[in-house]
């Protein structure tokens, strides 16, 4: 009962502090620059430990968040020039070429897993900024928040058709507690409140948004699949390395990636679909 209440608690001021930021952009900035650097010094703590793993955990990390904020700077408006982003791959050139001197027994599981958090946390997270400032640096809560809003949904359409029907697993070898019904289910919620969503600004927000009830429902099912691939991804890590939660830093919940691995590939083919569509410039 204790670790329900502890679990409810963490999970509502989760989701509060995520809306909220959401509301300003610079809380937004701030609030995802912080959880980018959190995930990747997780994720490197955790490869750290394998035998024959030695990833510069400080370095990774400050490149993560500051590709995070190049892109919030670039999409935003406030830096004119790509330069911007130079920092940035003069710190990933030089995390390469430092294994010339380091004299590590296998240099490519480190540059491997040295490049895996900037592919797999800082460039997923730092697309959220393309949606953010879909249009010419203009400002809108609409996207990414729809895009979390449509996770919480999937997970809980997920829990509570899989926990009634479930009978068919998604995916017994990484992670048996997942299965056919509860997946369908968890899709089919996330589309009536992508509708949903779309009938709102309609009615609230007329001209805020260039999808159609049709395009909503599509990113409504792009985020709900690639959501449920981005959790399997995160259970294959675990599995790997043999944990049960990457962390401990929210109480009830685990580790960093724990809340936010389906987001890591939600986000992306978020991004990629509207793109597809051309919603977004």
């Amino acid at each position: 009962m204790k670790n329900f209440i502890v679990r409810t608690i963490t999970g509502v001021i989760f989701v509060a502090a995520i809306v909220i930021s959401f509301l300003n952009p610079l809380a937004m900035v701030f609030l995802f620059a912080l959880v980018t650097g959190m995930t990747i010094w997780e994720f490197c703590g955790l490869v750290n430990e394998r035998e024959g793993v030695q990833v510069n955990r400080f370095i990774s990390t400050v490149a993560g968040v500051y590709l995070f904020l190049a892109m919030a700077g670039h999409c935003s408006g406030r830096v004119d020039s790509d330069t911007v982003f130079i920092p940035y791959l003069i710190t990933i050139i030089y995390l390469m070429v430092a294994e010339l001197y380091l004299k590590a027994k296998d240099p490519i599981n480190n540059w491997a897993y040295t490049m895996l958090p900037q592919m797999y946390i800082a460039l997923p997270f730092s697309m959220l900024n393309v949606l953010a400032f879909p249009q010419a640096g203009a400002y809108s809560f609409v996207l990414p928040l729809s895009v979390f809003v449509f996770l919480w949904m999937n997970d809980s359409g997920a829990y509570l058709c899989g926990s009634l029907l479930g009978r068919h697993k998604l995916f017994p070898r990484v992670s048996p507690g997942k299965s056919w019904e509860g997946s369908i289910g968890g899709g089919i919620l996330v589309v009536g409140v992508a509708v949903l969503i779309w009938y709102l600004l309609e009615i609230y927000f007329p001209g805020e948004s260039k999808m159609n009830a049709l395009h909503w429902a599509g990113l409504g099912v792009t985020v709900a699949v690639f959501g449920t691939w981005g959790d399997l991804v995160e259970s294959l890590f675990k599995r790997t390395l043999g944990i049960k939660d990457s962390g401990n830093v929210l109480p009830g919940h685990g580790g960093m990636l724990d809340r936010f691995d389906s987001s890591l590939l939600a986000i992306p083919a978020a991004v990629v679909y509207l793109f597809t569509l051309t919603l977004l410039k």
